[in-house]
């Protein structure tokens, strides 16, 4: 296609008019103006041969310097590729997520250090505890933080912020509940969701929701995200049920899944709508052998955050 900007065709000024001069007048003058541009560009023609490298031995000679330099565009030539678009905003942008990864692996190697009594409105508790693990020495801190990592990558593919408490190797032991807690109201998340395994005998299996019980004293108030907290809760359990196949724990919550504590510092001191999730039990062979797939953890996270989605009406 020709460019609006591009200058006129020479069949365009010559068609000006007829030209009523003597043939051989008109000759003389398109000969003498021929002689005159030879000259000319002949010198050019040499000038370009000697710049490009060009004329019978040019096949050997090695590119110019100046051919590493982008091509001119013309209006004939395809249009470059646009850069790629930015993702398209969903209802759940800016919307943020707290993900808590219950325990740590070292909080095995500072006993002294989680033990300390922190406050948790209601009363005093340990700032954190070791977790359990599977007969075979798999620790919850690892499923844990396995499964919120996996989580994080599924919500902010939906757009969504995502804060985990603490990450892998980023501290010896911690952080204690009443961080975990204030972590999650710093953030002002929509929703918060701490992972845990159970660790209870043999024989006893399935996940449950633990959702907060409704306590005030000292710094703990949580009417205001108790329902919040229960749509959040049985989200995550409905869920967590259809993606992994698991059943809700049988040996509590009466087939629910879902279970009322008030002595959870992370509840207790939450702002935000908060909810526990005990994905299983660790000290079951068949539950363990589930929470030692990393297919199967795939299928919790998938089942977690899709629990969260649908709270927030993603």
């Amino acid at each position: 296609m020709r460019n609006d900007d591009s200058p006129p065709r020479p069949e365009a000024a010559a068609s000006a008019g007829p030209d009523h001069r003597p043939w051989f007048t008109r000759r003389s003058t398109l000969v003498i103006a021929v002689a005159a541009l030879a000259p000319t560009a002949l010198a050019g023609w040499v000038l370009t041969q000697v710049l490009t490298g060009a004329g019978p031995d040019a096949r050997d000679a090695k590119p110019a310097a100046a051919s590493n330099a982008a091509p001119a565009t013309s209006a004939a030539s395809p249009a470059s590729p646009a850069a790629p678009a930015a993702p398209a905003k969903g209802p759940l942008t800016g919307r943020t997520v707290v993900i808590d990864p219950g325990h740590n692996t070292g909080n095995f190697d500072h006993t002294d250090e989680i033990e300390r009594q922190v406050d948790i409105g209601t009363n005093l508790k340990e700032c954190d505890t070791t977790g359990t693990t599977t007969n075979s020495g798999y620790m919850e801190a690892e499923f844990t933080m396995d499964v919120s990592v996996r989580a994080r990558a599924l919500l902010e593919a939906k757009g969504l912020k995502v804060v985990l408490t603490h990450e892998a190797a980023d501290r010896a032991w911690g952080p204690c509940i009443d961080e975990r807690a204030r972590i999650g109201n710093e953030a002002k998340a929509d929703a918060v969701v701490s992972v845990h395994a159970d660790g209870v005998s043999a024989g006893n299996r399935g996940f449950h929701i633990i959702l907060p019980a409704e306590v005030k004293g000292g710094a703990a108030d949580t009417a205001p995200i108790v329902g919040p907290s229960r749509r959040l809760g049985e989200r995550i359990a409905s869920n967590f049920a259809r993606t992994t196949g698991s059943s809700p724990a049988n040996y509590l919550g009466s087939g629910t899944g879902l279970v009322i504590r008030d002595d959870l510092g992370g509840l207790n001191l939450s702002t935000q709508p908060k909810v526990f999730i005990e994905c299983g039990n660790m000290r079951d062979a068949k539950d363990a052998a589930q929470l030692t797939s990393p297919e199967w953890r795939q299928k919790a996270a998938q089942g977690i955050a899709d629990g969260i989605v649908g709270f927030l009406g993603g």
